[in-house]
């Protein structure tokens, strides 16, 4: 209010010949109102002065006194702004004034009105609108004169807007003008309908009327320009009483058919551009929204008229006909018999608008979806109107769309938002009668993340359905039971057996609403599960794939106490779960298990709720096993559910701080309560104080990334969320200096974002840190915060001076400078130091704007000297490996060398933009010499370096990164100077000029994809700024650049250094970055290159040069890439779509065919994944990423006769007669975009978009004499034929067929159309969605047309190609046939019989494998045997009495006879098929009878055994050993004798040799599996000595565990160790021997460490295994089985240790244990080495584990010792073996003395892997010396138990 004006003078004017002090009083209150400068109190006094007026009696109401302060009043009133809080209360108050003072107030406020009104300034229009609105919101004003203002107001903005078209921020300011003129139009002319009296402003005469079709005129030109276009709404109040007519005129402009001379005059006036011109979809769809919104439809007739279909207004268009459908619901209420037939579900007008619906039920729109939804709703409803009281749930148009709508697959988004609507129309029982499982199939897709809130919703939908129907026909404990079964059950099934995903996405949408549903279900849960989990049975707890019955169990206690639906102290007192299987949750190998465990104790429904003690206990334990989790979102998870853990303890320890505060004496003798409060209030400062130790515990040298992360994030939350030391309960900020040490040497990681932490939690601890290391923080965090930039100021100096003598060095040698001083670090420091500049507090603004010059000078000069590197087309190389001195003058010869090969100029003289910028090479190497640098390149430290290419190419990368960064920095932050002379702004004008001029550049001129993304980021800052920007000739620039550039692409200028390849390199990003500055709002840009882009790429003229065209059509991919333009680039899809597929077609003999083809081919990539969505499976079948094509084509309308047309030319060149090639260049992408449409059951029989004309064509493609084609045609059939149609389309295809009589056979039509039946016929009969009744039938025709042309797979067809095809055609019906017993269907299996039987399989084989076709027809021969072997070994058909049962059971012969075969093509599916038998069999699925497979399997041995020997194929070689390793070796062994003259041993030692032999990863993985195996038995079955055998089988399965090992060996040699735990690790009796046995458990110590996920899971079941036997004891409360890594090798430790005392092995075992505590193999080698130096070797490493940490196995390990050493008694009659120990660790720790000494000061930066390395080693010594003090030695090696030097 202080800065509103103030009407004082008038108050100052006001006669002080009062009528009575009561005047007086209200005449001082209103000048002392006007006179204060503070709004509160105005508001108050304003307040007491409308009391007072409300006590004035009549005759006071007519006093001057009284009119003269309402004028105040008024004047006050419309001075203050629309927000003003004062106005508002003006407002208000006046509203209540008696009935004598409303009348003069309202006289008031239209003469300050009036004097409004009368201004001509065009800036005050928006304020008098404001009050004019106001005045009608708030006060009832009759008033009309003001229609005449609006009207000028309206014609003015729209000429001031056309005046100042291109400043975009004058234009926003306008327009929202323009529409506040509208909106108070529209209040205005509603007021004038309602309270004018009379019916004069009806009269065409009058002004009234006249001003409102002036108002009219406008808006009907605001219309057809674009500007509005909902104009329509004021129809109503224009011509209320005229709505018949103008719902006429309405649906006349409508269906195009206005006739001049039936329309009324003033409407022609008004109106004239709508009768006579052609109107556009968008004018189209604002006349029909304007009159179904605002015209009343109740008691007349309607109808639908449906002609728009453009995207572009597909959100406008769904919402028209969603308010049509809602006004036909009201117009049911009251009307005729015969508008009701006219709106059923079976009338015409229903049938498209369900089309509508079926269309776009999926767009990508949200928009258009949710109106689609409520579309169908009314669809139901309107239906449900017009039954006459019959019954819904057997109506037949229900019972229609219930078919339909379940025979979509579940992967159709519509169908489920549509079932939903349909259920609450019908009920859930009439969709659950059609299938019981239909919950279950819904569950089962929720797997898929984008289906899973659909699917969710509708199955809320439907148990919420289901219920309210139990309730009301059963009695509770009935209904309760049957909906448990239909919604409860199925849930719990995927829960405890579900994948990772689809189990946490039931959990995450469906769990929680069922719980909300149905609360009392969860007791129902949870007796089930429990009853599971409590067993402690493996399949009951789960593995590293399933929750298993326990986690499922965590899964519902968490959401349900997170949901309120019970609290923890409930869990423990009704003893619903245990602490121990909280434990087995809290460290499960599934991570969602344990994260589900964790909120169980985390997240609650009240936020204040108390911690137990026992969820601390629990918390802690998590902690210490968690923290090293690989998984970003686990990782993230912890941390979230540990924050919110933190909250609550701090939100709930104030409620016990204020229930303490608040007690009364009285309360204060109740001890008890008070030492509660105190007591758990002290339990929290402890739990906190120990988190915090673990976490900065966690922080150890060599702890791995995730557990640095995971500690600092949740140590950040800790600091935030306690940050105020007074009142919390617990106080971070006081910690142990040697805490703060731990943070700094974060610092040393090579993870930035552990930095960042580290960084944000030290900046939290600021004081804290200053106190202890005030000499290294003073100067830098002085520098950080100081509020003046002196400080900046001379830090920036400081690195510009020091960068720039680098820059002079570099010039000079670069080599030199990518060796010692690679430049980028200092640009970034600069950059870090100006993004802390306080922009709004600057002082000495001159020495900064000379700062910000040398700033751009420098990093032109910079970028001069990297250029020529990064701008090379290969920099890799360009630099060579050479160890001798390289100075300016080489690198300037190697520059000259490589010139030819580029035209950019920067090989000539460093491009600088201004001449006087310009660095010249020449001058430099002539008038300046150049200093003989020494023959080796030396670093600072004096060390010698080998510079290689990669340090060159590095040090010059990411230079030219940080300058582009720096410079969009710079033109980002600091403020513009606009004007030379001007004091304020630090970066000039023509400094960002010049700054775009250099991005220009380097992005249109560069070829190497690293310098033009890199100068991408900094120019999309620079153009972010200059949309922004209110200097005319920078907001401007993006615009004039990009005509320039597009100009340029046209202009094919042969002296253009645009790059044309490398997908235009930098031309793309420099459109994308000037496109994406254009405002939001606008998208002319956008247009205009879209369309000059199409146009270049689909060029109507064929050109001589086609440059243009591959700008075009690659910038086009990158503009569809690009997902900042959303929903804007969608209707130039289908232009994109034709560009690329004409520019396949495209040809000139002046230029090479792959030119353009190779952009078409990306362009038309991106496009597919544009529109059908990225493709994230390997499943080529799929249709998740698939549309139906009445989708497709209604959204993209064009393409459906282009692609026609094109498939239709391209089907002719099918036919050749002679079988000559012509492969069409398009066929490929056609049938691949036709291949991702599929047809939706509910197209029915009509559709403007038909997909049957394509069918024809399709069939003709797989007539293409090239194979690929054939087989793609094949697929791209089967989305064009409709489920019901393929055994039709099928019999048609073999009736087609050639006869064996013919005297030509085209083989190639023969093979298309067999592909096409193949892939009609395995779509069939795999759809969940075709009738049965149907299929049997058609099956029936199917094999009569099959037996019909049988020949084309007998020998009587010379093509194997073909007879290949035919027999996938018979694998494919034998399959799914297996189990028929119809007798009908004997003929089939009789006839492939005969075709087996005199195949060349049977008879001999005595072709060449360089025949075409011959791999293919062996391979497909094999399938049919195997095909009919299944068969046959099924006993329900081996147990009928057809005489084809009994001939196929008498080839008992078959198998051998194939795995006999000379070619592998033949053996290798016969071994899977075994392989596959022989699972069946061990997996009991088949009975130990001879039934099923295993009567396939009898007397196999001795033929797979010679298989061994003799295979040389490497995959039936595998496949060979993996038959061995399943076979029971009882039956085996005895006959290696006979078979290949071995016994048990040789045979185990040729199984061991394969593994050293082999170079197959997959070969030595199962030899190993197979050795280990037969190792096992022999030791249990031969009482041979095998010690030879044994050694070598040790010596394998250890090597096989190294880190070095590949993946797959030490997952085989993972579970080696888990079969022999058992026999070997865990027995009482040592049958390895101590040395041996221990070895192996090194083994899995070792596995159980490795990086590898999938290792330490399988490594983990070892002790899932050792646990599970009899003789470990359990010393916790908990037996611990399925465990995550981290927790089995603490678990691995105490078994051991445990073992040991067993095999009374204590004393000859501790040694062995301190050796592996030592790590002296390890570290032998570190020891040894004198000087300390980095590798040189940029970027590898070698091997690295990043997720091993050496001092958690140390502290595990002692952990363990030093319980077992004090619990035993060690016979110790020789204590040499531990005095020689004690000898080694001290000696050891002399050793890491000195090297800690020898390293530099602040180690942990400057020598980071030498300092972590030799931290590691110190703790290691240390930990050991203090283990062997506690044998009390006499030697005094031992005694020392402090690190000598720490």
């Amino acid at each position: 209010p202080s800065t509103e004006k103030r009407p004082s003078a008038v108050v100052y004017a006001i006669p002080f010949s009062f009528a009575d002090a009561e005047d007086q009083n209200l005449a001082s209150l209103l000048l002392h109102c006007v006179q204060l400068s503070d709004g509160i109190h105005q508001i108050y006094s304003m307040k007491q002065i409308v009391t007072l007026l409300k006590k004035m009696d009549r005759n006071s109401a007519c006093s001057p006194m009284i009119k003269c302060c309402l004028d105040i009043i008024g004047v006050m009133y419309f001075s203050l702004g629309a927000k003003n809080p004062l106005k508002k209360v003006l407002a208000s108050s006046l509203n209540g004034l008696p009935e004598q003072l409303m009348t003069e107030a309202v006289h008031s406020f239209v003469r300050c009105l009036k004097e409004e009104l009368k201004t001509t300034d065009l800036c005050l229009y928006r304020k008098v609108m404001d009050n004019l609105a106001s005045c009608m919101e708030n006060f009832s004003l009759g008033m009309i004169i003001f229609l005449q203002f609006l009207q000028k107001s309206v014609l003015e903005i729209q000429e001031e807007n056309r005046k100042l078209s291109g400043n975009s921020i004058v234009e926003t300011r306008l327009m929202h003008d323009l529409l506040m003129a509208i909106k108070v139009s529209m209040m205005l002319l509603q007021k004038v309908q309602e309270n004018f009296q009379g019916s004069l402003w009806r009269k065409p005469g009058s002004l009234v009327w006249q001003s409102m079709c002036g108002l009219l005129k406008s808006f009907t030109n605001f219309l057809m320009n674009g500007k509005y276009q909902q104009f329509l709404n004021i129809i109503k109040f224009v011509l209320n009483w005229h709505s018949l007519i103008l719902l006429l005129q309405v649906s006349d402009l409508l269906l195009r058919s206005v006739k001049c001379a039936s329309v009324p005059e003033w409407f022609v006036s008004s109106c004239e551009c709508l009768c006579t011109e052609e109107l556009s979809d968008s004018v189209l769809l604002s006349l029909c929204h304007g009159a179904l919104a605002m015209l009343e439809w109740k008691n007349g007739s309607m109808s639908l008229f449906f002609i728009l279909k453009e995207s572009n207004m597909a959100v406008s268009l769904s919402r028209i006909l969603a308010i049509w459908t809602n006004s036909a619901l009201d117009v049911l209420e009251s009307s005729s018999q015969n508008l009701k037939s006219s709106l059923n579900g079976n009338s015409n007008t229903t049938g498209k608008l369900l089309e509508y619906v079926y269309t776009h039920w999926e767009h990508p729109l949200d928009a258009v979806r949710h109106q689609a939804k409520l579309i169908f709703k009314n669809i139901l409803r309107i239906h449900q109107a017009t039954l006459k009281g019959s019954v819904v749930k057997s109506d037949p148009f229900f019972s229609m769309l219930t078919e339909s709508l379940l025979s979509l697959e579940w992967h159709v988004k519509g169908k489920y938002a549509s079932l939903g609507c349909l259920v609450e129309c019908v009920g859930v029982e009439n969709i659950l009668t059609v299938d019981r499982t239909i919950p279950a199939q819904i569950l089962d897709v929720m797997g898929d993340q984008s289906l899973a809130p659909y699917a969710s919703d509708l199955l809320e939908t439907m148990f919420i359905n289901h219920k309210s129907h139990l309730i009301s026909a059963f009695q509770k404990n009935i209904w309760i039971n049957h909906w448990h079964d239909t919604w409860v059950s199925p849930l719990l099934l995927i829960l405890c057996e579900g994948n990772p995903d689809q189990t946490t996405y039931v959990i995450d949408y469906y769990l929680p609403k069922l719980l909300k549903c149905s609360p009392d279900s969860l007791s129902y849960m949870i007796k089930i599960l429990q009853a599971s989990a409590d067993k402690l049975l493996i399949l009951s707890l789960g593995s590293c794939n399933t929750r298993g019955a326990l986690g499922a169990l965590m899964a519902c206690l968490r959401t349900a106490r997170a949901h309120g639906h019970l609290q923890f102290r409930e869990i423990m007192r009704d003893d619903l779960l245990s602490i121990g299987c909280v434990k087995q949750g809290l460290v499960h190998q599934h991570n969602q298990v344990r994260v589900d465990a964790l909120g169980l104790l985390c997240e609650t429904h009240r936020s204040t709720e108390i911690l137990t003690m026992e969820e601390m206990q629990l918390i802690q334990f998590f902690i210490t096993y968690n923290l090293n989790s690989q998984s970003p979102a686990v990782r993230q998870q912890i941390c979230s559910l540990l924050k919110k853990l933190f909250c609550r303890i701090q939100e709930s320890s104030q409620v016990l701080y204020k229930l303490e505060q608040n007690k009364t004496k009285q309360e204060l003798i109740k001890e008890s309560a008070k030492w509660d409060h105190f007591a758990t209030l002290q339990q929290y400062k402890d739990f906190m104080s120990s988190i915090c130790d673990k976490l900065f515990e966690a922080l150890f040298p060599g702890s791995s990334h995730p557990t640095r992360f995971s500690s600092l994030t949740i140590l950040g939350s800790i600091a935030e969320i306690f940050s105020a030391p007074e009142g919390e309960v617990f106080d971070f900020h006081k910690i142990d200096p040697t805490r703060v040490q731990m943070l700094i040497q974060c610092f040393a990681s090579t993870f930035e974002e552990v930095k960042v932490l580290a960084f944000e939690l030290l900046m939290k601890l600021y004081d804290r840190i200053l106190q202890i290391y005030i000499s290294y923080f003073r100067q830098a965090m002085d520098l950080s915060i100081s509020t003046k930039p002196y400080g900046l100021c001379y830090l920036i100096k400081y690195l510009l001076s020091n960068l720039e003598r680098e820059i002079f060095q570099a010039e000079k040698s670069l080599l030199q400078a990518a060796a010692s001083f690679p430049m980028y670090g200092r640009v970034h420091c600069i950059t870090g130091a100006l993004q802390q500049l306080p922009l709004n507090n600057l002082t000495l603004m001159t020495e900064w704007r000379q700062m910000v010059t040398k700033l751009i000078l420098m990093s032109y000069r910079l970028s001069s000297v990297v250029s020529p590197i990064v701008q090379s087309s290969s920099p890799e190389g360009l630099i060579p490996m050479d160890n001798d001195s390289e100075t300016a003058g080489r690198l300037q010869m190697i520059l000259h060398e490589i010139q030819p090969r580029d035209t950019n100029d920067y090989f000539t003289q460093a491009k600088i933009l201004k001449e006087h910028h310009r660095v010249d090479f020449a001058k430099l190497t002539d008038d300046e010499p150049v200093e003989n640098v020494c023959t080796e390149i030396r670093g600072k430290e004096g060390q010698t370096c080998d510079v290689t290419a990669q340090m060159v190419l590095v040090c010059c990368w990411r230079s030219m990164k940080e300058i582009s960064l720096l410079l969009g920095m710079l033109c980002k932050l600091l403020p513009l100077q606009t004007v030379s002379e001007s004091s304020d702004g630090l970066i000039a004008v023509e400094q960002v000029k010049d700054i775009g001029d250099y991005f220009k550049h380097h992005l249109l001129q560069s070829r190497h994809r690293g310098a033009f993304e890199l100068a991408y980021t900094g120019f999309v800052m620079l153009t972010e700024i200059l949309s922004r920007c209110t200097n005319e000739s920078l907001r401007t620039l993006p615009q004039q650049w990009l005509y320039n550039v597009l100009e340029e692409i046209k202009s094919c200028d042969p002296s253009s250094k645009l790059c044309a390849t490398r997908r235009s390199a930098g031309i793309p990003f420099y459109i994308q970055a000037l496109l994406a500055s254009e405002p939001k709002n606008k998208t002319n840009l956008l247009k205009m290159t879209m369309n000059e882009l199409v146009s270049l790429a689909v060029p109507v003229n064929e050109s001589l040069n086609i440059i243009p065209q591959v700008h075009a059509l690659n910038i086009l991919r990158a503009l569809f890439r690009d997902t900042r333009f959303g929903e804007n680039i969608i209707p130039y899809i289908a232009d994109g779509i034709q560009a690329a597929v004409l520019g396949f077609t495209w040809s000139n003999p002046l230029w090479p065919m792959y030119i353009v083809r190779n952009s078409s081919t990306l362009l038309f990539s991106t496009l597919i994944t544009r529109i059908f969505g990225v493709k994230r499976g390997k499943d080529e079948n799929s249709k998740k990423n698939r549309m139906t094509g009445r989708e497709f084509f209604s959204r993209f309308p064009t393409l459906y006769p282009f692609l026609l047309q094109q498939l239709e030319v391209v089907a002719r060149t099918m036919d050749s007669e002679t079988g000559e090639l012509k492969l069409h260049p398009s066929l490929f992408l056609l049938l691949l975009i036709l291949g991702k449409l599929y047809p939706s059951p509910m197209d029915g029989t009509y559709s403007a978009l038909s997909m049957a004309p394509f069918v024809p064509f399709i069939m003709r493609c797989g007539h293409s004499p090239v194979y690929r084609s054939r087989e793609m045609a094949g697929r791209a059939l089967v989305p064009f034929v409709m489920i019901s149609q393929i055994p039709h389309t099928v019999q048609s295809l073999l009736a087609g067929l050639p006869e064996c009589t013919n005297p030509c056979i085209r083989q190639n039509s023969v093979h298309g159309m067999l592909l096409q039946v193949f892939h009609l016929l395995g779509s069939y009969l795999e759809s969940k969605h075709r009738v049965n009744s149907d299929l049997q039938q058609g099956l029936v025709d199917i094999i009569t047309c099959i037996k019909a042309k049988v020949w084309l797979a007998k020998r009587q067809n010379p093509c194997l190609v073909t007879r290949a095809a035919y027999l996938d055609v018979l694998v494919v019906l034998s399959d799914y046939l297996g189990k028929s017993r119809r007798k009908e269907l004997f003929g089939f299996w009789e006839e492939i019989s005969k075709v087996i039987s005199a195949s060349e399989l049977m008879t001999g084989i005595y072709y060449f494998s360089a025949i075409p076709g011959f791999t293919q027809y062996l391979q497909s021969i094999t399938k049919l045997v195997i095909s009919v072997l299944s068969v046959a070994a099924d006993p329900d058909f081996s147990n009928s009495s057809s005489p084809v049962a009994e001939q196929m059971m008498n080839s008992s012969s078959m198998v051998v006879h194939l795995l006999q075969s000379d070619f592998h093509e033949v053996r290798l599916p016969m071994l899977e098929a075994v392989l596959l038998w022989w699972k069946q069999v061990n997996s009991k699925q088949a009975t130990e009878e001879k039934m099923g497979p295993l009567s396939l399997l009898s007397d196999l041995e001795v033929i797979l055994l010679r298989m061994a020997m003799k295979e040389k194929h490497p995959e039936c070689f595998c496949k060979v050993l993996e038959i061995l390793h399943c076979m029971d070796l009882r039956n085996v062994l005895p006959r290696t004798q006979d078979s290949i003259k071995m016994n048990p041993k040789e045979f185990l030692n040729w199984a061991m040799n394969i593994i050293s032999a082999s170079d197959s990863i997959k070969i030595q993985s199962i030899a190993l599996k197979l050795a280990s195996k037969l190792v096992t038995h022999l030791v249990q079955n031969c009482q041979e000595v095998m010690e030879s055998e044994m050694r070598q089988w040790i010596q394998l399965v250890t090597s096989c565990c190294g880190d070095e090992e590949q993946t797959a060996i030490r997952l085989a040699a993972a579970e080696v160790l888990i079969n022999i735990t058992p026999l070997f690790l865990t027995n009482q009796k040592l049958i390895l021997g101590l040395s041996s046995t221990l070895a192996m458990w090194k083994c899995v110590v070792l596995l159980l460490q490795s990086e590898e996920l999938i290792v330490r899971d399988t490594a983990a079941d070892v002790i899932r295994v050792a646990q599970s036997q009899s003789n470990i004891c359990n010393k916790t409360e908990f037996a611990f089985r399925v465990v995550n890594a981290s927790m089995a090798l603490d678990l691995a430790f105490g078994i051991l240790c445990e073992l040991l005392q067993q095999w009374n092995q204590t004393s000859a075992g501790v040694p062995v244990l301190l050796e592996w505590l030592l790590g002296e193999d390890e570290q032998k080698k570190d020891l040894e080495t004198t000087t300390l130096m980095e590798d040189d070797n940029l970027f590898n490493k070698g091997e690295v584990n990043f997720w091993a940490e050496t001092l958690t196995n140390v502290r595990q390990l002692s952990k363990h010792l030093f319980l077992l050493i004090p619990a035993t008694r060690l016979n110790l009659p020789d204590q040499g073996e531990f005095l020689q120990l004690a000898r080694r660790a001290s000696d050891q720790a002399k050793l890491v003395t000195q090297h800690l000494k020898e390293l530099p000061p602040t180690p942990e930066f400057s020598r980071t892997v030498e300092f972590t390395r030799l931290a590691i080693q110190n703790e290691r010594i240390s930990t050991c010396l203090k283990i062997l003090t506690l044998l009390e030695l006499d030697d005094d090696a031992c005694k020392n138990k402090e690190n000598p030097e720490k």
